[in-house]
């Protein structure tokens, strides 16, 4: 798409165009709304740097951080920073919502630093070839995959664990330990990304263990974010607390819940026994340490630069590869049978 296209979708010049991409205050506002609603349509993105691109052969390299308040990336951004450093690369970080779109700010990005690389850090499991197509230059997906998406392999390269069997994992070990009524606590179930992949691993572990599906058990907290963990699980306790262990899709939401419970009354492990994934730092140190399965972040964030730059110097092609956790066994989570 380039701006000779959207000047004839909308029926204007390309100076109209122009002076609407460059916030000029003389475009009649009908004209204005259709350029805009073209361009958001069409992902578009201004190269306002093609000059500067001839002329300059960047050493930047961008991490696109998506959610800006999980402390699971920590270490691994520095491990991340760590790498294109040794590398001789400056690294250019982005942090982004939730809800905003990675590719679409990492494409920006990629033009107005003049990247030669990108690591996305978080983000969605269902990407499309079409999208992709506004990316330039190499790119990484650390610590997630293209599960649910459509891209075909070979076609980009990833960093994760895989997180519905570490998922089934922990449910497993909760009904090892003589558990059978496991509630669930997720972001949410139906984010194409790591909450609903987790959540199919617990699904999944119920079933094989021989245990109903039960509504009642899964509890959303709409985020990852610590403070939203809390208030969910408070919410549910007010209905008692039916179940005698809970798996939750992150350390961090862990410890909202176990602060929840702890409020409610609910010892836990005596009274419940609570099994997370990630292996934060600071949830060794929470009172009962957390039993959690650690992802090795530092591993991960080492081995999406090195892809990174095997692309970026011709030494390999994109490539996904899966890492495994450790289970870390703290002190939240008892055996009852």
């Amino acid at each position: 798409m380039t701006i000779k296209d959207i000047a004839r979708l909308c029926g204007v010049s390309v100076s109209t165009v122009s002076r609407v991409l460059n916030d000029r205050p003389d475009v009649r506002e009908e004209n204005r709304r259709r350029v805009l609603e073209v361009i958001e349509n069409s992902n578009y993105i201004p190269n306002n740097t093609a000059r500067d691109l001839v002329k300059t052969k960047s050493d930047a390299i961008g991490l696109v951080v998506r959610g800006v308040s999980n402390p699971f990336y920590t270490d691994i951004i520095r491990a991340v920073e760590d790498g294109i450093t040794a590398e001789g690369f400056t690294m250019v970080m982005q942090q982004i919502g939730t809800c905003d779109d990675e590719i679409k700010r990492g494409a920006m990005m990629e033009r107005e630093k003049r990247l030669r690389g990108i690591v996305f850090l978080g983000g969605r499991s269902d990407y499309t070839p079409e999208e992709l197509t506004m990316l330039n230059v190499p790119f990484v997906c650390c610590s997630y995959a293209n599960q649910y998406g459509t891209l075909p392999e070979g076609s980009y390269a990833s960093v994760s664990i895989a997180d519905e069997e570490e998922a089934y994992r922990a449910v497993t070990e909760l009904y090892r330990c003589g558990h059978r009524r496991i509630a669930a606590l997720v972001a949410r179930t139906d984010d194409r990304a790591i909450s609903q992949l987790r959540y199919q691993g617990y699904l999944r572990a119920l079933a094989d263990c021989g245990l109903p599906t039960e509504e009642e058990l899964v509890i959303r907290a709409g985020s990852f974010d610590i403070g939203d963990a809390y208030r969910a699980m408070a919410e549910r306790l007010r209905r008692g607390a039916d179940f005698t262990a809970v798996f939750s899709i992150a350390d961090n939401m862990a410890l909202g819940a176990m602060r929840a419970l702890r409020e409610a009354g609910c010892r836990v492990p005596e009274d419940c026994s609570v099994i997370a994934i990630d292996g934060l730092t600071m949830s060794e140190y929470f009172h009962p340490m957390l039993t959690t399965l650690c992802q090795p972040m530092e591993e991960m964030g080492r081995r999406s630069v090195e892809i990174l730059m095997d692309m970026i110097h011709g030494r390999g092609r994109p490539r996904c590869e899966t890492v495994r956790t450790v289970l870390r066994r703290g002190a939240s989570v008892r055996r009852i049978n």
